[in-house]
């Protein structure tokens, strides 16, 4: 899996820095992360190749920003937290979804008590860039590279996490839809498939609420439905991905009862900042500009950042407990992040 990448990187590498108007590329990440000249290092290689990269932009005192998940076992990115955590560097986890404004509304509104007591999260992250049955298998269907929910369904759960606390208990099923995929592009050798292409759990939450979760990375006709519904004592919230841009809000309100749309403009923080007008709508890739922006931020003045390794620890650590109890076909408890790794050793 490494080879493959370090080629993939060789033949594009020197092309995309011509492309995009870089004065130097490398396909040697260890020379980058020791290279005196780079402040940054943006760790986006497969999943399972995040840690020795990480390990050694800490070791070279780098700010690490690294994509979700931070690994594919929570051995791993229990490793790397500590270590970060031992060198006091800045680090970011890339959970970009966190930076919808309408997010941060949503949370608001639950952490206010404008919805009353929480009781219930539905949540889903599907969409439908694995349903072809003759895709190649990749270092996403490699047993290392975690499945669909390790992938996507990190996602909602850090989302789920963001907004109704930490999860504390969970039961699963795994389901893959597809046993079989083409070795390479073309091929006609076939391997079995040992990932899951599905996941459905049901999760308890330490503040209280109870619900659902679903990662789908072979859900026909979904291209980006990353949805969550909260429901409360006194009222709920709800909110896809497919309409970013809107967050709907039911109350109790005599006579005016039902879902309330209300759409993202300057009043929701950093939104005035790339439109003065509400209703023009931010994109996906705004989502990453307003992510470095935040990690920018934390360098220049030493500000924790969010999500950081411990945050992104207890999200495969849910992970980890759902796969376990898809296995045992029990209820499992999630251990708590905070004391993951020291449990351990």
């Amino acid at each position: 899996m490494l080879g493959t990448a370090l080629r993939l990187a060789q033949s594009g590498g020197q092309a995309n820095a011509g492309a995009l108007g870089f004065a130097r590329a490398t396909t040697d990440w260890q020379a980058l992360c020791a290279d005196g000249h780079v402040d940054i290092v943006a760790v986006t290689a497969p999943n399972a190749l995040h840690e020795p990269v990480v390990m050694a932009a800490i070791e070279a005192g780098k700010t690490v920003y690294c994509e979700k998940p931070l690994s594919t076992t929570a051995a791993s990115a229990g490793r790397m937290t500590e270590a970060a955590e031992r060198a006091g560097i800045v680090m970011l986890v890339g959970f970009n979804f966190l930076r919808n404004p309408m997010i941060r509304l949503a949370r608001e509104i639950v952490a206010g008590g404008e919805i009353g007591e929480v009781t219930g999260f539905r949540g889903r992250h599907a969409e439908n860039y694995m349903a072809d049955p003759d895709m190649p298998h990749s270092f996403r269907t490699h047993p290392e590279g975690g499945g669909a929910l390790t992938d996507i369904g990190s996602h909602i759960i850090s989302l789920a996490r963001y907004l109704v606390g930490r999860i504390t208990e969970v039961a699963a099923d795994f389901s893959t839809m597809q046993a079989f995929w083409p070795v390479a592009p073309g091929s006609s050798e076939r391997a079995p498939v040992e990932v899951d292409d599905m996941t459905h759990a049901l999760i308890r939450s330490e503040s209280g609420a109870s619900g659902s979760l679903e990662a789908n990375w072979a859900a026909t006709a979904r291209t980006m439905d990353l949805s969550f519904e909260i429901t409360g004592t006194g009222g709920a919230v709800s909110f896809t991905q497919e309409r970013m841009n809107e967050l709907l809000l039911w109350s109790r309100t005599p006579g005016r009862s039902g879902y309330t749309r209300i759409e993202a403009g300057p009043a929701h923080p950093p939104y005035g900042r790339f439109c003065p007008a509400p209703g023009h709508h931010l994109g996906f890739n705004d989502l990453k500009v307003i992510e470095v922006a935040d990690l920018l931020e934390a360098v220049a003045g030493g500000a924790r950042t969010y999500p950081d390794f411990r945050e992104a620890l207890g999200v495969q650590e849910t992970i980890e407990a759902m796969q376990r109890a898809s296995a045992a076909r029990s209820w499992v408890g999630v251990m708590a992040a905070e004391t993951a790794t020291r449990v351990r050793q």
